[in-house]
């Protein structure tokens, strides 16, 4: 081969290494704003339009157990406000920033409603609440009557054994920046799957 030869072949050879590593480092800089971007979409999806949440404690039951995965739409209360019989996370009021604690409970009374519990009965503005989402009378002493505040929501575990709940018999009604969504799902276990 004449030296003329070697070094088209040796620029040849530089040529397609210099393109393969350009190439090379096109696909990295596309793989790298792809993951980005993904991963910019799913915190947004996270932190405006939902997430999982797990259930701790009995205070849902019979509606909720223990170690339940829900999903938890939080889209919902960007355009709209809680409702009657819906099932919230909220943030436990009365806790420290730095010791957040998040809580499952059933919105029973709206801004304007005057709640009280008479005769292990719920009463919502005079009238008996039919509450077939729970298998017991409430079993805590009488409350109220309580007459809800503007933008606060009465909530209740649907557990309604003595000191079973937390809720705003103990902690009176929340203010809605409190609730960070609605639970729509039961995704886990499989076998429980269901909307709420």
């Amino acid at each position: 081969m004449s030296p003329f030869n070697q070094d088209q072949e040796a620029e040849k050879t530089a040529g397609e290494a210099a393109a393969s590593n350009t190439t090379w480092l096109e696909e990295l800089l596309d793989w790298t704003k792809t993951l980005v971007f993904a991963f910019a979409v799913v915190m947004l999806l996270h932190f405006f339009v939902f997430n999982l949440s797990k259930v701790e404690g009995h205070s849902m039951e019979p509606t909720l157990t223990a170690h339940e995965w829900l999903f938890v739409n939080k889209f919902i209360y960007l355009v709209g406000k809680p409702k009657i019989g819906d099932v919230v996370i909220l943030k436990e009021p009365n806790t420290a920033a730095k010791e957040e604690k998040y809580l499952v409970k059933r919105v029973v009374g709206l801004p304007g409603d005057r709640i009280e519990v008479q005769n292990q009965r719920l009463y919502r503005n005079g009238n008996l609440v039919d509450e077939p989402y729970t298998d017991t009378l409430i079993e805590d002493m009488s409350y109220g009557p309580e007459v809800i505040g503007e933008g606060l929501y009465f909530v209740m575990g649907d557990n309604r054994h003595a000191r079973a709940s937390l809720d705003s018999r103990t902690f009176h009604a929340v203010p809605e920046e409190l609730i960070k969504g609605r639970a729509d799902y039961i995704l886990w276990p499989y076998k429980e799957i269901r909307g709420l």
